[in-house]
């Protein structure tokens, strides 16, 4: 998605060669603009798989998700990491730990929001080692919903989460795909080069 990755250029700070900051339109600050692109394209990549709910996590992969279920006019389920007083009756939880942040939280959603119909689109801001993702994953299987796809704004190609996510054979598309954050530039996998190896 060239936009995105021109907003990345543009944009974004590399602050070592594993982290990637762009949290002035992603994960802090919002580019709504963008935002509305980014969920127009993933809606059009999973419109054949019958999704009928979207998963993400707090807080980064709430607006991408959202744009996404106004797209595809289905609603979106965000996973909580803290404990709320009135989210405490029959959870689907799994323990998640962060890369970024260096810590492990307790994901949990109310089982009321996801059936065993449900075919659902696990959409994230970031994907590096693929732990949020299998998270989510895990929560939605314990519903006895099924994981139809997995939408990831920015793939950190250079780790593993989206190899790892493939082999347990989900379909992962991730709208921009960093190869190498070295040298402070961020360096991106060209789609054609990598179809013809």
């Amino acid at each position: 998605m060239r936009l995105l990755e021109e907003k990345i250029i543009s944009e974004g700070r590399v602050l070592s060669d594993q982290v990637l900051k762009v949290d002035s339109f992603l994960n802090h600050q919002i580019d709504p603009l963008l935002m509305n692109e980014i969920g127009k394209e993933f809606a059009s990549l999973f419109a054949n798989e019958g999704i009928t709910k979207i998963v993400t996590i707090e807080s980064s992969g709430i607006a991408p998700a959202v744009m996404a279920g106004l797209y595809m006019n289905v609603p979106v389920v965000f996973a909580r990491k803290r404990k709320s007083l009135t989210l405490t009756d029959d959870l689907l939880t799994s323990s998640v730990h962060s890369f970024t942040k260096n810590e492990t939280n307790e994901i949990s959603i109310s089982n009321k929001f996801l059936e065993a119909e449900d075919r659902v689109l696990i959409i994230d801001d970031f994907l590096a080692n693929g732990q949020a993702a299998l998270g989510l994953v895990d929560i939605v299987q314990q519903s006895g919903a099924m994981v139809k796809g997995i939408g990831i704004v920015i793939e950190k190609s250079f780790q593993q989460g989206a190899e790892k996510l493939k082999e347990f054979g989900f379909r992962v598309e991730s709208l921009a795909k960093i190869a190498s954050l070295s040298n402070g530039e961020v360096q991106f996998i060209n789609e054609k080069v990598e179809e013809l190896v």
